[in-house]
């Protein structure tokens, strides 16, 4: 197998008397869509959190591309390719769907309107993100200039999603994307997940939804006691096995755990 795009060796973080990641390891490799899955309380969120720079951890180390990290940020993370979509989206709801796909990162006039002005280039915005949202099969969102606040949970989890995929250049973080979907609305994140792997960019996908996770994930992290457990393949295990792990029910494989 390649070398992994992002590791993590030995994180810890504590919460006072709380340890959230006790010595845990991380792998993602190049092109997969990597699920992790755990119990609540397992420290898949501060796993999470220290990789995306919302926490830093207390002891451990990340490496992207096989240079150590130390992000204090996620916005530190997000200028290293890292993209996160959130549980909640993290949309802002009486902005437009551009402004929205622009947030934090706004492109400003050229020349003196831009920089002493400080004035926005709405068009070229609204240009990107019509390309972006095409490039996913999201135009069916007719107006790019419509408040997110009248749109679906599928498609604002799509402009979530295309946010996500038109600036990360090295991978998305997805946090329970089709947790608040409807049947419908949830297979069409899914595809939108496959559609960001087919553009060959790396995917974290944490779900607690078993079938989505078994349908879409190359290999399933299983995180428990606050750090990794085992690493199966979706292929070679039910979903009863995966949940038979994460909770102590059944001990791993030794390969598994070796991963």
């Amino acid at each position: 197998m390649t070398q992994p795009l992002l590791t993590a060796r030995g994180l810890v973080k504590r919460y006072g008397r709380v340890t959230a990641l006790n010595q845990a390891d991380f792998d993602l490799y190049p092109g997969e869509i990597l699920a992790v899955i755990g119990d609540n309380g397992a420290g898949k969120s501060s796993l999470i959190k220290a990789i995306s720079g919302a926490i830093r951890p207390d002891e451990g180390e990340i490496r992207l591309d096989g240079q150590v990290v130390d992000f204090r940020s996620p916005m530190e993370a997000r200028e290293a390719g890292i993209e996160t979509v959130y549980q909640n989206l993290a949309l802002s709801p009486a902005l437009s769907i551009a402004d929205n796909m622009f947030l934090g990162r706004e492109i400003r006039k050229p020349g003196f309107m831009g920089q002493y002005l400080k004035l926005l280039d709405r068009q070229a915005m609204e240009r990107i993100a019509r390309e972006k949202l095409s490039e996913l099969g999201l135009m069916t969102i007719q107006n790019i200039s419509q408040a997110v606040e009248t749109l679906s949970g599928g498609q604002r989890q799509g402009v979530a999603v295309a946010r996500a995929a038109a600036f990360g250049s090295k991978l998305v973080i997805m946090d329970e994307p089709t947790a608040a979907l409807g049947v419908k609305e949830s297979r069409r994140v899914l595809e939108l997940i496959l559609d960001v792997k087919s553009r060959g960019m790396p995917i974290v996908l944490i779900s607690h939804n078993m079938p989505h996770v078994f349908e879409v994930a190359d290999r399933i992290h299983v995180h428990r006691l606050g750090r990794r457990l085992c690493v199966i393949d979706p292929k070679q295990h039910t979903m009863s096995d995966a949940v038979a792990f994460m909770t102590g029910a059944k001990a791993p494989p030794p390969e598994a755990m070796a991963a």
